[in-house]
């Protein structure tokens, strides 16, 4: 009877301890694609982006147009595809669905950037991770107004966790759903390219799972100057309780990254909730976490340059947002809505 109780008993350790070394595992994994998102390889991408050659990125002019074949070719060099026919990277925009919208009109034709990577096991459920590509252009004395934070913070940081996906796929380890890396064009005059691509999306909005949107998350604030190791989350329980409780388990198992809902809350002056593109999929009933470093004296100014960027917090941050978009990939439900307005 002891052999049998004894044999009981080692068997329950050796499942205990077999779950956990799977655990381990599954961490680790994520861990190796994590750490391949460097602040170096930030730096170099984002002093290309928020560069003269680009001009400030305003919408439909040829230095967006510019900064949008810059991304085309990231992705090719990178061999992560576009989902549309022909390999085109390109979502056009027209001018005569910005124009009526926009905060200033004149605009030409523009485009969104779009690429790829399918799911393993589950394609058809959507993760869209999104950045706006578009800045001001031009001040009215003729200087650059350069977007390094915005948005070339969140541009870059995408194309970085593109790199870590594609890897993790190469490896045969890639995410069971697929993911949507995108970014839109208009955002600085209304939101435009993100409207435009939830009313005439490349993938069903109902296959679309969750919409991780990253809009200036290169600086320190005032508020955080003695404790930088931040980012304020807005939007993370407004559609979804299983989306927030993700991203907070996520945050603590690996990062620890002090998480700010200061401007998440419903009476927020500042409405921060309703400006950034992530509101357009939130209309939508789509789960959204918007992630935000908060402003500084140089927003909207020339003085938005890509050397005042801290790049170590970029690093982080841009690693949160790919443990958390690995986690909704490969667990094994879809998050669900439990917030959802009816439709």
């Amino acid at each position: 009877m002891k052999k049998i109780v004894f044999a009981i008993i080692f068997l329950i350790i050796s499942s205990c301890a077999l779950t956990q070394e799977s655990k381990r595992k599954n961490k680790d994994i994520a861990l190796k694609y994590a750490e391949t998102i460097t602040y170096k390889e930030l730096n170099v991408l984002l002093t290309s982006f928020a560069s003269d050659e680009f001009e400030g990125r305003k919408t439909g002019e040829d230095g967006q147009k510019k900064a949008a074949n810059f991304l085309r070719d990231f992705y090719s060099k990178e061999g992560i595809k576009s989902p549309q026919e022909n390999n085109n990277y390109f979502q056009i925009v027209p001018a005569s669905f910005m124009n009526p919208l926009s905060r200033q009109g004149g605009l030409n034709d523009s485009e969104n950037v779009v690429a790829f990577i399918k799911g393993s096991e589950k394609p058809d459920e959507i993760i869209v991770i999104s950045a706006h590509l578009d800045h001001l252009g031009r001040a009215y004395t003729r200087a650059i107004n350069y977007g390094a934070d915005d948005n070339g913070s969140g541009t870059v940081a995408i194309l970085e966790i593109a790199q870590a996906f594609k890897k993790a796929v190469e490896d045969g380890k890639g995410p069971k759903r697929s993911i949507l890396f995108l970014h839109v064009t208009g955002e600085e005059q209304g939101l435009l390219g993100s409207k435009y691509y939830t009313e005439n999306p490349i993938f069903p909005i109902k296959k679309t799972v969750a919409n991780l949107n990253t809009d200036m998350i290169g600086r320190v604030d005032v508020k955080h100057q003695k404790n930088p190791n931040y980012i304020y989350l807005i939007g993370s329980d407004k559609l979804s309780t299983e989306l927030h409780d993700i991203s907070e388990t996520v945050n603590k198992k690996y990062l620890n990254l002090s998480l700010d809902y200061s401007y998440n809350d419903d009476d927020d002056p500042n409405l921060y909730y309703y400006r950034s593109d992530h509101y357009n999929f939130a209309e939508f009933n789509v789960p959204v976490i918007f992630y935000f470093s908060g402003t500084h004296i140089d927003y909207h100014e020339p003085s938005d340059t890509s050397d005042k960027i801290n790049y170590e917090q970029l690093e982080n941050r841009a690693r949160l947002i790919f443990y958390t978009a690995w986690e909704i990939a490969n667990r094994k439900d879809r998050i669900v809505a439990d917030k959802a307005t009816k439709e």
